[in-house]
């Protein structure tokens, strides 16, 4: 991970990320952000968050047809994500519930740097309208 210059705009959209735990998209972080920086862009917070997710700091979850979502990576809270096909919502799993995964069938010297996990399903308050 590299060290990125800590700017009022990076600041803003970290913290904004810190206190979010709903996987917000750039348009959402650009309005919480605003509170406090007026006149920060739209375009500086998606640059801003660009320059988070290559640095490690936010990791981006995205669906085909929908808005990216970000999450910022909390220290020693390794977690992965449940995702509804039905209402869209994103749920937190927590990593260490989870048995751990094999590197069978990865080509010989593959090294693993990270692991992203998604869970696709339909939540509990989908499921009434999502009944076979």
């Amino acid at each position: 991970m590299t060290m990125v210059r800590q700017t009022k705009q990076r600041a803003a959209v970290i913290e904004v990320l810190r206190a979010a735990r709903s996987h917000p998209d750039a348009a959402w972080i650009h309005t919480q952000v605003r509170q406090n920086l007026p006149s920060v862009s739209l375009g500086t917070v998606y640059r801003t968050l660009d320059t988070l997710v290559r640095d490690g700091v936010v990791v981006t979850l995205e669906r085909a047809g929908q808005a990216t979502r970000y999450d910022y990576k909390r220290a020693g809270e390794d977690h992965h994500h449940a995702v509804c096909r039905g209402c869209g919502a994103i749920f937190d799993v927590d990593a260490g519930g989870l048995p751990q995964l094999s590197a069978a069938g990865l080509p010989a010297g593959f090294q693993v740097t990270d692991v992203r996990l998604e869970f696709i399903g339909i939540c509990p308050q989908c499921q009434p309208e999502h009944t076979p």
